[in-house]
């Protein structure tokens, strides 16, 4: 069950992917890229948890030629798709915008309320997951989480570090 990784997660990520766009001072050809790609970065999900990643990248190739996409757009596209898989590598601009608006919640006052729909999902594929474990892999994640692009080091970088002191503190 997809608590979390549904279509609201993917137009989050839209909407933040192009707004860190317009801080990065993309071109209107760029924005289109990385909105394609936020657009695709999860559909992978509908054949595979694991990995989905490149599952989306498989259906990309697959579909976007119909939309006029060409074969260098596409491989810009699941290089973009790529840099969302944790742990997060980004090789240039446009791939850290996606990674950085994928994980942009965590910079938010909803990041307790999405953390809570990722674990709700989380435990539907493993049972014996706890919430304490839970919490634990969250207080890690937050710790070695950085963002990539200047407009979220300036912007969100503090927010996030509020959410994980707030939830260190909620769990000592």
């Amino acid at each position: 069950m997809y608590y979390y990784h549904n279509y609201e997660h993917t137009l989050y990520v839209i909407d933040k992917a192009i707004e860190i766009a317009h801080g990065e001072n993309c071109t209107p050809r760029e924005i289109e890229l990385i909105t394609t790609a936020a657009l695709w970065h999860d559909t992978g999900y509908i054949r595979t948890y694991a990995d989905h990643e490149e599952e989306s990248c498989v259906l990309a190739k697959e579909y976007l030629p119909g939309y006029g996409y060409s074969e260098e757009d596409i491989e810009k596209i699941c290089g973009i798709i790529m840099a969302t898989k944790i742990p997060q590598t980004p090789k240039n601009k446009l791939e850290e915008i996606v990674a950085d608006a994928d994980l942009e919640y965590l910079a938010t006052d909803d990041a307790g309320p999405k953390a809570d729909l990722l674990f709700k999902e989380l435990r539907h594929l493993n049972p014996l997951l706890t919430i304490e474990k839970w919490n634990q892999t969250q207080i890690s994640f937050l710790r070695s989480h950085h963002f990539f692009t200047p407009y979220c080091k300036e912007k969100k970088e503090f927010l996030k570090a509020a959410y994980l002191e707030k939830l260190t503190r909620d769990n000592s």
